[in-house]
């Protein structure tokens, strides 16, 4: 049976005390950590850089950190994010004058790398870069704040981005990120998400494993 994995959302967790309600989440079942970096220049919001990646690494955290990279430009800050102990970095193709370069960039930093796909970024972005991606990263909410609304159309683009990776023979983690709910969880893993990013419907809930646990069972008994 094909394991989903959770990716809490550092977005949405407490910042007073941050690596204890990281810590909490990935107990509760969350299998790596989500870290939104913004730059309030690319999107509208501005969040935390390399430090506190390194932070949490002192605090304990050892599971696998995926620096998603709100930021323009973005070759820069990229060694830095590595250095401080992320395993996959991802970033939008809109971020970048060579986005090839910038993945091997990635790679030569010693991180797993990956693209973000905004709803309107259109897929033709990968024609040429599948061989070096480990990660694709959906966006189903337009980057920025946490709390947003799923977009229902994104699920198409879900769908076409799965067909890519199968078509491709490349193993590519697939990932959603925005508005994921226990309620729309099955209908998003239908369309074949290996990685669901959740923040708010986590961290706004008082037990995290009963909410985790419920995504994954909604799943299981809607897909054979």
């Amino acid at each position: 049976m094909k394991k989903y994995l959770i990716a809490p959302s550092i977005l949405s967790a407490d910042c007073a005390r941050l690596g204890e309600d990281i810590s909490k989440a990935l107990s509760a079942g969350g299998d790596l950590v989500h870290f939104d970096v913004m730059d309030n220049h690319y999107v509208p919001n501005l969040t935390m850089g390399p430090m506190v990646v390194k932070a949490l690494r002192n605090y304990g955290i050892t599971a696998p950190i995926d620096v998603h990279l709100m930021v323009d430009p973005v070759d820069r800050i990229i060694p830095d994010f590595a250095e401080a102990g992320a395993n996959y970095i991802t970033f939008h193709p809109e971020a970048s004058q060579h986005i090839d370069r910038t993945l091997q960039l990635i790679k030569n930093s010693g991180c797993h790398s990956g693209l973000a796909l905004n709803p309107a970024t259109p897929l033709n972005i990968l024609d040429y870069v599948m061989h070096k991606l480990d990660i694709i990263l959906v966006m189903s909410v337009n980057p920025g704040f946490s709390g947003q609304l799923f977009i229902p159309n994104t699920l198409h683009k879900i769908r076409q981005v799965r067909r890519l990776i199968n078509e491709s023979g490349y193993d590519i983690f697939l990932a959603v990120d925005g508005g994921i709910t226990v309620n729309n969880f099955s209908a998003i893993a239908a369309e074949g998400a290996d990685i669901f990013v959740v923040g708010s419907t986590i961290f706004d809930q008082i037990d995290y494993k009963k909410v985790i646990d419920a995504m994954r069972c909604t799943a299981i008994r809607a897909i054979p």
